[in-house]
């Protein structure tokens, strides 16, 4: 699968993005996003971006590229903060983390499991 690495600034309001294997790609700067300090500036910019990929979705379905691809979400020190959108040849998804309350399922699963 490739991956596209979104990467914002807190405090620049920079979005860069960048490649599987780390080559820039772009970058801007969204003004809104330059010294917002409310602790929801994650998930009011990931739902930023996806509502433009949503709105772009020609366009983001036929990029280029390989498909599987997604985005992907991560803050200035390039953590991972969520999956964005997922484009393979049947399938799209977009929403929050692809992978949400993955964790307590499989928590459950093997807890069944030992009994």
């Amino acid at each position: 699968m490739t991956d596209i690495h979104l990467s914002i600034s807190q405090d620049t309001g920079e979005l860069l993005a960048f490649d599987d294997n780390d080559n820039e790609i772009t970058r801007c700067v969204v003004s809104d996003w330059i010294d917002y300090k409310e602790p929801d500036f994650y998930d009011t910019a990931a739902e930023a971006i996806r509502s433009v990929i949503e709105r772009l979705h020609d366009q983001v379905d036929n990029l280029c590229i390989l498909k599987p691809y997604s985005f992907v979400l991560e803050d200035d020190e390039r953590e991972h903060v969520s999956e964005l959108y997922l484009v393979d040849s049947d399938i799209k998804i977009i929403g929050g983390d692809l992978m949400k309350g993955l964790d307590e399922d499989l928590d459950r699963f093997l807890n069944e499991l030992m009994k």
